[in-house]
């Protein structure tokens, strides 16, 4: 019993000192507007077309944003050839490579693809 208490304990507390941000990231997953909220490397590139060979267009600074849709590309270190379609931190848009967005499976559930 006093162990469970003292677990319980420990969680709420990691809970209460976790950073807004990263509880935000740690979702994952399509919201009503059709988008997929989710959490990325920090500093991810976005690309013309979806291959690394393409013109970056931009980056992610943050480590959480959203994506429009996802797209069939070049393979990438993820072990995919899965691609996501957002607007860069410049305004630009670009295609991101799976490997860069924290997503659980790609493409991402509940996505449309593009």
């Amino acid at each position: 019993m006093t162990a469970t208490v003292g677990a319980l304990a420990a969680t709420a507390l990691l809970a209460l000192t976790m950073p807004a941000a990263h509880a935000a990231a740690a979702e994952c997953g399509v919201r009503s507007d059709g988008r997929l909220y989710c959490g990325n490397k920090a500093g991810a590139k976005g690309y013309a077309d979806r291959s690394y060979r393409s013109a970056t267009r931009g980056t992610l600074v943050g480590t959480f944003n959203w994506f429009q849709c996802w797209g069939h590309g070049d393979p990438h270190p993820g072990g995919n050839d899965i691609w996501y379609w957002t607007q860069l931190d410049n305004g630009a848009w670009g295609n991101v490579p799976a490997v860069d967005v924290n997503t659980g499976q790609d493409p991402a559930p509940g996505l449309r693809e593009c």
